[in-house]
């Protein structure tokens, strides 16, 4: 019996036309461009400025993207997967409502929330119900409005994150392209580190909570960074190791998008040229859940059926992990 494996068919983005260069930052915060730049390889990031519109909209519009490219009815999609730390509402799903946006009228669809880590665990979910026969179309996207929870005169912060969408479809394969293999990990501690500290249910938004901004992105950098370079680079590292893979069998590295140096840093212990390495982080900053989508679209032209490529990112909580797929389709 021919093995089933849950492989990508198609892509899609979106990013907001409006850029907060970091020459603009400039005037908003004491830093400069080449601090920023240093330090993160930053020079932009795009944000959706239209206070009426949410996280949803960035996911409908990737969503339309990926379904006029692949020529899909969207009737056809069976589940809709909103991987995502900025959902619209805090009880309803952000992904019911892209999912009747779309016309995905036959489709079940939840939230997933793993902070920069969230697409990268929507891809086992959506791999795992493609791999189980129970599902053919799983439409996964990995959107933020980042800039709905930055505090904009918080240097540590606001040089940091950006708005996006990316989208990706999950259908069976039979030739043994898709999904192979995933290290995926937690640690709890993490929750100290990088969080929001209002507005859940271990406190509760108050007259209080927002007068003392608690309620905006909280980031202890230093010790974020010394987990994040460790653990997304042993992560990749140990994804290479089980599949039995070497530098030369790894055609990509699609790194979440938080810092140059931890991307470098991944790419090093991987042993990877800098050509196989996707990135974008010098255009749309950290879009959290949206940096792997957004890579594979930028990407997606360069991309060969056959090739091997490695995911990984690190996330609040902590989360991260690496995963291991092989490309199903050649450009069009």
């Amino acid at each position: 019996m021919t093995k089933t494996t849950a492989a990508i068919t198609a892509v899609g983005s979106y990013i907001p036309d409006f850029v907060l260069s970091n020459a603009l930052l400039e005037t908003m915060v004491d830093t400069n461009d080449e601090w920023i730049t240093t330090r993160t390889g930053i020079k932009e990031r795009r944000l959706l400025k239209d206070k009426d519109k949410g996280t949803s909209y960035l996911a409908i519009q990737a969503a339309k993207d990926l379904i006029e490219k692949k020529q899909l009815d969207p009737s056809e999609i069976d589940l809709v997967l909103i991987a995502t730390a900025t959902p619209d509402l805090a009880v309803a799903s952000t992904a019911a409502y892209v999912a009747s946006n779309i016309g995905a009228t036959n489709a079940f669809s939840y939230d997933l929330q793993a902070a920069c880590s969230s697409f990268l665990y929507g891809m086992s979910t959506a791999s795992a119900y493609i791999e189980s026969g129970r599902y053919k179309k799983v439409l996964l996207i990995g959107a933020d409005k980042m800039s709905s929870i930055i505090d904009y005169t918080d240097r540590a912060t606001c040089i940091i994150f950006g708005d996006g969408a990316g989208a990706v479809l999950f259908e069976p394969n039979t030739e043994g392209y898709g999904y192979q293999d995933e290290y995926l990990r937690t640690d709890g501690v993490g929750r100290d580190f990088l969080r929001i500290e209002a507005g859940g249910s271990l406190l509760p938004a108050s007259e209080e909570t927002v007068k003392n901004k608690q309620h905006y992105v909280y980031q202890d950098g230093k010790t974020v960074f010394k987990f994040a370079v460790s653990n997304m680079a042993d992560a990749a590292a140990k994804i290479m190791e089980r599949n039995k893979l070497t530098h030369d069998d790894v055609n990509w590295l699609v790194p979440h998008q938080a810092n140059k140096r931890i991307i470098d840093a991944t790419a090093n212990r991987m042993d990877l040229a800098p050509e196989k390495v996707m990135m974008n982080i010098e255009h749309y900053g950290n879009t959290t859940s949206a940096t792997l989508p957004l890579l594979l679209a930028d990407y997606e032209q360069q991309l060969k059926k056959g090739d091997s490529l490695v995911f990984a990112a690190f996330g609040g909580g902590f989360t991260w992990g690496a995963s291991y797929l092989t490309w199903a389709y050649d450009p069009s």
